[in-house]
């Protein structure tokens, strides 16, 4: 397969201007690149699940700005890095393990968008993972999750079991010691792998170029003997393509890959969060113009994959989906305090014991 590669400017700063990144749809929808084989029918999906993720950040945001929800990790922006990739596994047979900000593939995964929210808000039922298993908990800590996708695909290789994993990070995760030390094992065991970094040139308020002198996330690959690939992360179909073969080599024994989306997010990190405070304007402007969805949906209806009627459809398929999802999210019984006290300690504890009849006592006081 011909892949085009274009030099591009880096997230952030002037250390990767001459990093050459994947890319086969061109900010304004034109193809420049051979697109991967995909169905028009899985085509539209993808791009229905772009949609969705749209739809969800405004209306989680306004579900936290009213009190119903904690803080939130909008995906704004980063649609094409999450889809493109979660489109190019199996989730029959592979693994997904999450960082934070990653909604959409989970659900692609199963885990019902309804449990998504109780999780935010903190409710014990939303840490329910589904039963087939290949789903696991979501990471907040920055790179933490990291070793444990490695540990499962060690295991799988040594299990002769069929499968490859694959898990999420932003660019500040890769600075973290655990990046390094995942990365290290994964390619001495050749683990099958895929580590993707969602680079959006920001830790927070801190730019790429106060993170690392390195050009580019996925140039460290090779300390670790793998390759590593840059692409567009908001050209959908150059991530999928990048994953695709991420995962054919995992899953013929060549080991790990890592994969840099170099993307840009329209929003701020969290609801806790001002991007305004630090982000020039232009680097929005920029972000605007550089709007996944509004790439991938041009370049269907050039195809002739994508119409207004279409569009109405995905539109009303957006609608129900949230619709249902939150109506789930209100009937779910609000937890007893006295959880707190459970799944802390296999065994409870004498102090635990204490502090749990200290505060039972005290709620029947307080009436």
């Amino acid at each position: 397969m011909t892949k085009a590669k274009t030099k591009a400017a880096a997230p952030t700063g002037e250390h990767a201007a001459e990093v050459s990144q994947l890319r086969i749809l061109d900010p304004d929808g034109t193809l420049i690149g051979e697109p991967p084989k995909i169905e028009e029918e899985r085509l539209g999906e993808m791009l229905r699940l772009m949609m969705l993720g749209r739809r969800f950040d405004q209306k989680a945001i306004a579900l936290q700005r009213r009190g119903k929800l904690g803080t939130y990790p909008p995906m704004s922006g980063q649609e094409a890095a999450s889809v493109g990739s979660a489109f190019a596994m199996d989730p029959t047979i592979d693994h997904f393990v999450p960082s934070y900000r990653e909604q959409l593939i989970m659900v692609h995964w199963g885990l019902p968008f309804s449990r998504y929210l109780l999780q935010r808000m903190g409710h014990p039922a939303g840490s329910v993972i589904p039963d087939h298993g290949r789903l696991w908990p979501q990471q907040v800590a920055l790179a933490a999750h990291l070793p444990h996708a490695v540990g499962l695909a060690w295991g799988l290789k040594l299990q002769d079991r069929e499968g490859v994993v694959m898990t999420h990070f932003g660019d500040g995760a890769s600075n973290e010691g655990d990046f390094h030390e995942a990365l290290n094992i994964a390619g001495v065991r050749k683990a099958p792998v895929i580590f993707i970094c969602q680079n959006n040139g920001w830790a927070i308020s801190i730019p790429w170029e106060r993170q690392s002198a390195a050009a580019s996330v996925a140039d460290r690959a090779a300390g670790y003997g793998f390759p590593g690939v840059a692409v567009d992360g908001n050209d959908v179909l150059a991530v999928y393509t990048a994953t695709a073969d991420a995962r054919a080599r995992a899953a013929a024994g060549g080991g790990p890959t890592l994969i840099e989306a170099r993307t840009t997010r329209l929003g701020a990190h969290s609801t806790a969060d001002d991007p305004t405070r630090y982000v020039p304007p232009e680097w929005l402007e920029d972000a605007t113009r550089r709007d996944p969805i509004a790439r991938f949906r041009t370049w269907l209806t050039s195809q002739n994959m994508w119409d207004d009627d279409r569009e109405k459809a995905a539109e009303q398929w957006c609608d129900d989906f949230m619709e249902q999802a939150i109506q789930e999210y209100d009937d779910t019984p609000k937890p007893d305090p006295e959880q707190l006290f459970d799944h802390l300690l296999a065994e409870r504890g004498t102090r635990l014991q204490r502090q749990r009849d200290d505060f039972v006592a005290n709620r029947e006081t307080d009436g």
